[in-house]
């Protein structure tokens, strides 16, 4: 008889997960995926297009609120956690409540893709440490080697997860085919500006073999602190000393770092040193093997004359702020830079954006640009526009004022790498 299965995720590694390791393995019977991290994502279903011929009703999510419930009632016998950027305080929590309940608690290993292309993977200890622009910077260097690179994103399905199934962005006209939200945008956009093809989706290994199609060399640019879907030919990871320490302290992202070959140190530029030796003695601890670079990353400001000395309302990257963990980003150290009093939008948010507040108390001078569907979106915007300020920082990777109307003057900051990653590629190139 089957081992019964549950699948603990936030619609991306759960997913990858089932369709390597149990999707054909009749070993196991995947009984439901629970999740959290993603607004609405319990209501809805693997399909059976996405979960193949031994589950022709598909899978359900639920809410991972509901797990020691299911584990009871469905008499649970493997419980496997599937997604990322996990303090490991979290983690063994949750395998207490999973154990608790009379199930086994796992973590996968090895659930790796092998291409026919050389992989370039490029992930981080935690999310917002700037992996996407090391990604995109790795990248531009191979197109103009005269190489045709293909980048494959971390997933990212917030919509109908069977026409999510494999998507293709090479034009802004394919982020309104695919209904993007702010999020998915926010990586898409900016190698659609620099000419690069990026591909994300549910099923890893269709996505594959259309990228090997295109490509001579295929980057992976990872989500979170998450592992890659493919085996990879060289393993850059970012640590950010920002946040100093975490690099051990949190799932999977140690993984990554013990894993990596080339270590790089990012934000030197506006972090403290005590804080970058912090991170380059950890990461010489746990892993003497690899190559650690300190690397930096610039910030800018188009227009500071707008908000110099004035009050702003600072907009940061969302992932960052809410599950990442930092209480402030780029926006922030743009705008103390420039005299500016950043002031606290809580009271002016509304609906999930207030709530969002509510569940991540550490943000206080920073609103996160949440935006995971329309609904949504138009409670940031309203949020932005009744918020009293002289002006707005927007410190996300993507031109909010495309998809939202802003009612005060904003200003937008922007950070790239100061880095050459030339050597790395030789063997490639």
């Amino acid at each position: 008889m089957a081992e019964k299965v549950i699948i603990m995720g936030a619609a991306g590694r759960d997913f990858h997960n089932f369709n390597v390791y149990f999707r054909n393995n009749k070993k196991y019977k995947v009984i439901c995926f629970t999740a959290t991290q993603i607004p609405g994502i319990e209501k809805r279903k693997y399909s059976s297009i996405l979960a193949g011929k031994l589950y022709k009703k598909g899978i359900p999510i639920y809410s991972e609120q509901k797990l020691t419930e299911l584990i009871k009632k469905h008499k649970i016998d493997h419980v496997f956690l599937s997604y990322s950027d996990l303090s490991y305080d979290y983690v063994m929590h949750k395998a207490s409540q999973v154990l608790a309940a009379g199930a086994n608690f796992g973590l996968l290993g090895k659930i790796y893709l092998k291409s026919k292309k050389p992989i370039i993977s490029v992930c981080a200890v935690r999310t917002g440490s700037g992996k996407s622009k090391i990604a995109l910077k790795l990248a531009k260097t191979i197109k103009q080697k005269g190489k045709t690179p293909a980048v494959i994103r971390h997933p990212m399905p917030y919509g109908d997860l069977a026409k999510q199934t494999v998507q293709r962005f090479k034009t802004y006209n394919d982020l309104k085919k695919h209904n993007c939200t702010i999020e998915e945008r926010e990586e898409y956009e900016q190698y659609i500006n620099a000419g690069i093809t990026i591909y994300a989706g549910v099923d890893y290994e269709k996505i594959l073999k259309k990228a090997e199609k295109q490509a001579d060399i295929i980057i992976w640019d990872g989500g979170n602190n998450d592992t890659p879907f493919y085996k990879p030919d060289i393993h850059f990871v970012v640590a950010d000393p920002h946040r100093a320490g975490h690099e051990i302290k949190y799932y999977p992202g140690e993984v990554n770092l013990r894993m990596a070959d080339v270590i790089l140190i990012n934000k030197t530029d506006t972090a403290k040193k005590t804080d970058i030796d912090i991170v380059y003695q950890n990461c010489k601890k746990y892993n003497p093997k690899a190559k650690i670079i300190k690397i930096k990353m610039p910030i800018t400001i188009n227009n500071p004359s707008l908000i110099k000395n004035k009050k702003v309302l600072v907009i940061e990257d969302g992932p960052t702020l809410t599950h990442g963990g930092m209480s402030y980003g780029a926006g922030f150290i743009a705008a103390k830079k420039y005299k500016a009093k950043p002031i606290n939008p809580r009271k002016y948010s509304i609906g999930s954006i207030k709530q969002a507040y509510k569940k991540y108390p550490h943000m206080k001078n920073i609103l996160p640009a949440l935006g995971y569907g329309l609904k949504q979106i138009k409670e940031l915007e309203k949020t932005i526009n009744k918020t009293k300020c002289d002006a707005v920082v927007i410190a996300t990777p993507i031109d909010l004022s495309r998809l939202i109307k802003i009612n005060k003057p904003f200003a937008r900051v922007k950070y790239e790498i100061e880095a050459d990653f030339g050597e790395y590629l030789k063997k490639f190139v």
